[in-house]
C-alpha cells in the first residue's frame, strides 16, 4: 500500500463563468453556466416572439383592412361591383394578397432562426446524463437528510420531528417543482428499476398533474404518471395501489390493452392472496449493495456538524505554531489538536478567501469529471460527484505559496516529483463524496493516513455530505512518503452552505468504523 500525502481545500464563493460545460450536474459550477446558456436562449426566444408578433400584426391588419371591406362598400355587391376600381381591387386581392397572407413563408423562417441558435447553443446545454445525474441528485439528498418529496415539491427542505414537517434550511430563493418536475425524477429512478423512489415522485406527479392543462413544454401526462405509478406499486408489493392507479389510468385511455391485461393480473393475484384488513404497507428502502456505514453516514449528515463532542480529553490543547520554520516565526499558524486517536490537527486560517478563490478560478476551464481508482484502471462512479482539475507545471503564484506554506507546516516536500499535481474540486447537484479513507473544517485538517507499520488506519474513515445548497470546492495535493500518509483539508464557507464539510467530518473519522410470463407488463 502506498502511502501519500494529500491536501484538500473547501471553497465557498461566487461563481465567475466559463466553458467547462459537458456532465454538468457534476458540478454546481457548470450547473451556474448553464443559467448564461439559458440567458442566450432566452435572447433567441424573445427574438423570436418580436418577429412573430410583427408578422401576426400585419397579417391583423390585412383581416381589419377585409373585414372593414365587407362592412361598407360591399354592403351592397351590385352597386360595388360597377365600380371599375372596386372589382380590380377585389380581384387583385383575391388572386395576389390572399395567396402571399397564405403561402408566406415569414413563418418558417422565424422558427428556423430560432431552431438555429438552439443549435448553436446545443453543445453548451445539459445532455441527457445531466438531467438523470440532478434526479438522482435530488433523491441522493432526499435520502440522506431524510427529506419529505411533498416539501421537496413544494420548495421546502424538510424532516418530520415528533410527527411534524421541521424546516431544516430555507433558502433565500425558492422553487417549486411541476408535476412534470416530478415526472421526470420518477422516470429517471424508474428506469434504473429504483421504484422506492419513482413511487414516491410519481404520486406528487400524479396530484399535480390532475386538474391542470397539459403544456406544450412538458414531457410527462397524468396517464405517463399513472402508468409509471400503477407498474412502481406492483414492484414494491402494493397490488391494490396497482390495481387502483390502473383504473384510474382506463377512465383516460380506455382502450389501451396492455392495461386491460394488467387490471386482470392485478385482480387475479388479489383474488389468490387477499390483502389483510387493517394493514398498510409501508414502503421500504432498499438495502445498499455497496456502502455498510450508510445508516451512520446519513446519521451524521442529518446533524449538518452540530453534534456535541462526545468526551474532553485534557491532553487536546491550541497553540500557535511554527514547526520550527523562519516562514512562519512572525506569522505563526494556530494550530488545534483535535484528537490523539487518530492523530488529528486542525490549523486555523490556513487560506485567505483571496488565495482560494484565485486557485478555484484558475482550475476552472480544466474541470472534468472525477474519477475514483478501479483496479487497475480509473472510472466514474455514483458514490463521488464532482469535477476536478490538475493545475499542472503551474507558473501561478498563489499556488506555489500555498505549496510552500503547506511545507512550512509539515515539513513535507510537495513539488514534483516528490507530490502529485494539485487537483482542484468542484461537487455537483447533490454532490458528495461517501465514505472512504483519504476533509475539512474551517482551516487545514492534517492527519496520517497510515500506521507506523504501513497498514491503512481504519480511523480516518471519512465522507463529504450532499450539499444542500452552496458550492463546495476543494484542493488536494498528494505525495508517497515512506511509511506515512498525511490528508489536510481547507474550507472557507459562507453564508448559506449546508453540507457535511464541517466538525462533522472529523466525528465521521471517528465513528464509521463502528459500523415471469405472468407478471404484468413494464410501462
Amino acid at each position: 500500500m502506498s502511502p501519500y500525502v494529500s491536501l484538500l481545500i473547501f471553497v465557498y464563493l461566487v461563481n465567475i463563468s466559463d466553458k467547462s460545460f459537458g456532465e454538468m450536474f457534476t458540478s454546481v459550477m457548470s450547473v451556474k453556466q448553464a443559467v448564461f446558456a439559458e440567458r442566450q436562449l432566452i435572447d433567441y426566444l424573445r427574438t423570436y416572439l418580436e418577429n412573430e408578433m410583427q408578422r401576426l400584426d400585419d397579417i391583423k391588419r390585412f383581416f381589419s383592412r377585409v373585414t372593414s371591406l365587407h362592412s361598407g362598400i360591399y354592403n351592397e355587391p351590385s352597386a360595388t361591383i360597377a365600380n371599375p376600381i372596386v372589382a380590380f381591387k377585389l380581384v387583385k386581392r383575391l388572386k395576389s394578397e390572399w395567396m402571399n397572407v397564405v403561402h408566406s413563408n415569414e413563418a418558417e423562417e422565424n422558427i428556423d432562426a430560432l431552431r438555429e441558435g438552439y443549435r448553436r447553443m446545443e453543445g453548451s446545454l445539459p445532455k441527457l446524463e445531466d438531467l438523470q445525474g440532478a434526479a438522482q441528485g435530488l433523491m441522493r439528498l432526499q435520502d440522506v437528510y431524510d427529506l419529505r418529496v411533498e416539501g421537496l415539491v413544494r420548495g421546502h427542505f424538510q424532516q418530520i420531528t415528533n410527527g411534524d414537517p421541521v424546516d431544516i434550511y430555507k433558502p433565500p430563493v425558492s422553487d417549486t417543482l411541476s408535476g412534470d418536475d416530478c415526472f421526470l425524477v420518477g422516470k429517471v429512478a424508474y428506469d434504473l428499476e429504483d421504484y422506492y423512489h419513482s413511487v414516491q415522485w410519481f404520486e406528487e406527479a400524479v396530484r399535480l398533474f390532475r386538474g391542470t392543462e397539459w403544456s406544450p413544454e412538458n414531457e410527462g401526462t397524468l396517464e405517463d404518471a399513472l402508468d409509471h405509478l400503477a407498474f412502481s406499486h406492483f414492484k414494491t408489493g402494493n397490488i391494490s395501489y396497482a390495481l387502483s392507479v390502473s383504473q384510474e389510468l382506463l377512465l383516460h385511455d380506455p382502450v389501451n390493452s396492455r392495461v386491460h391485461f394488467n387490471v386482470k393480473k392485478y385482480e387475479k393475484l388479489l383474488d389468490e392472496s387477499p390483502p389483510v384488513k387493517n394493514q398498510s404497507l409501508v414502503l421500504k428502502r432498499p438495502d445498499s449493495t455497496y456502502l455498510r456505514t450508510r445508516n451512520v453516514y446519513e446519521k451524521l449528515c442529518q446533524t449538518k456538524g452540530s453534534q456535541p463532542k462526545h468526551f474532553e480529553n485534557p491532553r487536546l490543547f491550541c497553540d500557535f505554531f511554527t514547526n520550527g520554520s523562519p516562514g512562519l516565526l512572525l506569522q505563526p499558524i494556530k494550530r488545534e489538536l483535535i484528537s490523539l486517536h487518530p492523530y488529528l490537527v486542525l490549523f486555523h486560517n490556513f487560506l485567505t478567501r483571496a488565495e482560494a478563490k484565485s486557485i478555484r478560478e484558475y482550475a476552472i476551464p480544466g474541470l472534468r469529471r472525477s474519477v475514483v481508482a478501479s483496479g487497475v484502471n480509473q472510472s466514474t462512479a455514483e458514490y463521488r460527484i464532482s469535477k476536478s482539475a490538475w493545475l499542472k507545471e503551474s507558473p501561478h503564484g498563489v499556488v506555489g505559496k500555498v505549496d510552500r506554506r503547506i511545507t512550512m507546516v509539515t515539513g513535507l516536500n510537495v513539488q514534483p516529483p516528490y507530490a502529485e499535481y494539485l487537483q482542484v474540486v468542484n461537487y455537483g447537484i447533490g454532490g458528495h463524496y461517501e465514505p472512504h479513507f483519504d476533509h475539512a473544517t474551517n482551516g487545514a485538517l492534517f492527519w496520517w493516513n497510515l500506521l507506523r507499520n504501513g497498514q491503512g488506519n481504519v480511523d480516518t474513515l471519512h465522507a463529504g455530505c450532499p450539499v444542500i445548497v452552496g458550492d463546495k470546492w476543494g484542493m488536494i495535493v498528494v505525495s508517497p512518503i515512506i511509511c506515512k500518509a498525511t490528508y489536510i483539508a481547507f474550507k472557507l464557507p459562507i453564508s448559506g452552505f449546508m453540507s457535511m464539510a464541517r466538525s462533522s467530518n472529523i466525528v465521521v473519522a471517528l465513528i464509521l468504523r463502528n459500523e415471469e410470463s405472468n407478471s404484468p407488463f413494464k410501462v
